[in-house]
């Protein structure tokens, strides 16, 4: 059982990933048919020996590739070369879990200045009293007046 380290601190088992070679989509012609270049990354996060905070976070990050089963899967066909796609699945999922390492700020709300509320006033004055007179002008109801 090897591991991989991501971080100083935070490393995968090797364990924990397994991989499939499959046929790419896409055009290619014979070739595509015939070999197998695409990889499908299977990451089990339950037996990574990840901290507690990091799967949480991973789980927020990709939710959309993790199964029911828990399992992350990163599909790459980007290259027509396996060992290429093979390092490129590797390298996006190192990339997921470093990006779950860190935990985003929280935003602090903010409120408007008195200032940015005082132009807003201005403008819906500003163009009440526009609305106003144009309303005042006669031939705007339809009467026949005449210019």
């Amino acid at each position: 059982m090897s591991k991989y380290f991501i971080t100083q601190r935070i490393s995968i088992d090797s364990d924990s990933i397994e991989e499939y070679f499959i046929r790419a989509s896409g055009p290619g012609g014979q070739n595509v048919n015939k070999v197998s270049s695409a990889v499908e990354l299977r990451f089990d996060m339950a037996i990574s020996g990840l901290p507690e905070l990091v799967i949480n976070r991973l789980q927020e990050i990709a939710a959309s590739r993790i199964n029911n089963k828990g399992i992350l899967v990163i599909q790459a066909q980007r290259f027509r070369d396996q060992p290429l796609n093979r390092q490129d699945a590797f390298e996006r999922l190192v990339e997921l879990i470093r990006s779950a390492t860190f935990i985003p700020k929280k935003r602090k709300p903010t409120k408007a200045t008195y200032a940015s509320k005082q132009r807003r006033l201005d403008g819906k004055s500003k163009r009440s009293m526009v609305k106003s007179h144009a309303a005042d002008l006669s031939f705007r109801k339809g009467s026949n007046a005449i210019l």
